[in-house]
């Protein structure tokens, strides 16, 4: 029996997904839930789960294709017997993979590689194909991203060759965009040096053939860029985050507002709190898990922030998923706090903390990303005091968190020094007026200035 494997809809508003690689091949073994391939979205990169136990019978999609959700991406024959003894499996036909979205890659730069090395011999060719895969797993051990692999194999690159800035030593985007850089000016210096053949003496009894003879073919050096530019990949994720907020921008008519928060409160129990936090629930207590608390309470209150636009009526959820961005090398990814309305405080933080260190390890399940109905952005981590966000697909609005800045305000008539925070709102207007925004946002900024801990 044959299954299908179709690309997942990673996400309520996500309409494609790009295979980043696949992680099996045509008459390779699979279990049941073992990954099958690396998926890329404008949300997520996630691996592919196998639904099945079986035999990949054969790979519809080329990696680096962007298909529709929904479109056959593989097929697998569920088997239940191994293989006979003695018996060799018979060799899997050669699969003629679909061919790419050439859109995808439009932006993408021509090779950069050093000149092409001469090609092997026939012996060569033919080593055992262990030492490669040998290769290619010491390779994978070394601490990247989906996309960021990808990009070493387009250009032929060691992963172990490229010095890792990230947390931990990780190979992010920009060391291999800086690595290709430098080979690529080492390879137009080459190709500069190179001397130049004297011009052949105007003569007739001199063969054209003789003058023009063609010598080794060189790899052209890449199109110079002006002094003070840089060119960078464009990367799957970040076209496909490009697309879709261009489309929210040009669909969604939303509007934006902002209120200030006293949260000096919130700031000094968070001081008292921390530690004995840590050390008892065994994660960090940060701002944003009491801030989603008060948000969900919000919410409540005022159910149009949790609906989403349907054309010729609003759909209102009674459930509370709330995203939550976060910030990565190669781009954001906004996981999915499932059922938030019926979290506690240490229930938020924890699955908060869960889902951060997924996402930052790139092993989110598509789940983690689906549903969202509301989003929250802590957005003060990088010192910013104002946002204007771009309201998600799917949802009414996205909520920032801004950077606690202590000021001098006035208290009871006199000059306090207080710590200070703007909440800003982008919202769809089509769902929700101002009104209901302000009654939202004053809700929230009570329940943060009188913020009561759990007891």
């Amino acid at each position: 029996m044959t299954t299908s494997i179709n690309m997942p809809q990673l996400g309520e508003s996500v309409a494609e997904g790009t295979i980043g690689r696949w992680l099996k091949r045509p008459g390779d073994r699979v279990e049941q839930d073992e990954p099958l391939a690396e998926i890329i979205t404008d949300k997520v990169n996630a691996e592919l789960p196998c639904p099945i136990a079986g035999q990949v019978e054969a790979l519809l999609v080329e990696e680096g294709a962007t298909v529709a959700v929904g479109t056959p991406i593989a097929r697998i024959a569920e088997t239940t017997n191994a293989v006979s003894a003695g018996q060799p499996p018979a060799e899997a036909a050669p699969v003629e993979p679909a061919p790419a979205d050439v859109g995808m890659f439009a932006g993408t730069l021509e090779s950069l590689d050093a000149p092409v090395a001469p090609a092997r011999s026939a012996s060569a060719a033919a080593a055992p194909a262990s030492a490669s895969a040998a290769d290619e797993s010491a390779a994978r051990r070394v601490r990247s991203s989906p996309l960021v692999r990808r990009l070493a194999e387009e250009h032929q690159v060691d992963l172990r060759l490229v010095p890792g800035t990230g947390m931990g030593g990780r190979v992010t985007k920009d060391d291999i965009l800086s690595y290709l850089a430098q080979r690529g000016q080492a390879a137009a210096q080459v190709a500069q040096s190179a001397p130049t053949a004297p011009a052949a003496p105007p003569s007739s009894s001199v063969p054209a053939a003789a003058v023009s003879a063609p010598g080794p073919a060189l790899t052209p050096a890449p199109a110079p860029v002006a002094p003070g530019e840089e060119r960078l990949l464009l990367t799957p994720m970040r076209r496909m985050i490009a697309e879709h907020l261009s489309r929210t921008h040009q669909t969604v008519p939303s509007a934006w507002t902002m209120v200030e928060v006293d949260v000096t409160g919130l700031v000094r129990w968070r001081e008292r709190a921390r530690d004995d936090f840590r050390r008892r629930e065994g994660v960090p207590l940060t701002y944003v898990a009491p801030f989603i608390q008060v948000v969900v309470e919000a919410l409540k209150e005022q159910p149009l922030l949790n609906a989403v636009w349907g054309e010729d009526h609003i759909r209102l959820r009674r459930r509370i998923h709330v995203g939550v961005a976060v910030a990565l090398d190669d781009g954001l990814i906004v996981p999915v706090l499932h059922d938030a309305d019926e979290r506690n405080l240490v229930g938020i933080a924890r699955g908060l903390a869960d889902l951060v260190a997924r996402a930052r390890a790139g092993t989110l399940a598509p789940s983690d990303v689906q549903g969202a109905t509301f989003t929250v952005n802590n957005t003060g981590a990088f010192g910013s005091i104002v946002s204007v966000p771009i309201v998600p697909q799917g949802q009414t609005g996205i909520l920032t968190m801004e950077a606690i800045v202590k000021r001098a305000v006035i208290v009871d008539d006199a000059i306090a020094i207080r710590s200070m925070m703007n909440v800003c709102l982008a919202f769809d207007h089509r769902v929700v007026d101002g009104a209901a925004v302000g009654r939202f946002l004053q809700s929230i900024k009570q329940r943060l200035e009188t913020y009561q801990p759990p007891a």
